[in-house]
């Protein structure tokens, strides 16, 4: 399904979710899920967006929830729609606002939910992610801020995507 066809028949808003990237010396902090939606994948961090908290400050907590790290700034870089037409309540339909840290306090830690790995940014293993990271987290790397939308099939592979520069 393409995405301007699922935005016809799609009913419910988009569920607010975070996801940060860590950035150090070249490198990348990526996480494995170990629980939860996405099991399995290495991703950035984040998730949920609570009830009257702002996106930045969801941002914030899920860091220091899933990896005890304090974020001093987080430079927001993108926002990106998944749409996963496959579901039929829509549960999994979600706006993720993308951010970028270069600074922090302590050292990342496992959690129960994820256990942090570092790499280097010129080999992320794109392929034990989500499948449309390889489409659009090489853009943001590079310094660009992006909107993008993603429609996934059954198997969880990108059917449609569209992203634009926001620069």
């Amino acid at each position: 399904m393409n995405i301007s066809a699922y935005r016809k028949i799609k009913k419910k808003p988009l569920r607010p979710r975070t996801i940060t990237f860590l950035l150090k010396d070249n490198k990348i902090v990526l996480g494995l899920k170990k629980r939860g939606f996405g099991k399995g994948y290495l991703l950035g961090i984040g998730g949920k967006v609570e009830t009257g908290e702002t996106i930045e400050d969801g941002a914030r907590r899920e860091l220091a929830e899933e990896i005890n790290v304090t974020s001093l700034r987080l430079r927001k870089v993108g926002v990106l729609n998944f749409y996963f037409p496959h579901v039929e309540d829509e549960s999994w339909n979600q706006e993720v606002h993308v951010f970028i840290a270069n600074t922090w306090e302590k050292e990342p830690q496992e959690s129960e939910e994820i256990k942090p790995e570092w790499f280097s940014i010129e080999n992320i293993p794109y392929d034990k992610m989500w499948d449309d990271a390889h489409y659009w987290l090489p853009q943001v790397l590079q310094g660009q801020t992006i909107e993008g939308e993603f429609v996934f099939t059954k198997e969880l592979k990108v059917e449609d995507y569209t992203i634009k520069p926001l620069d």
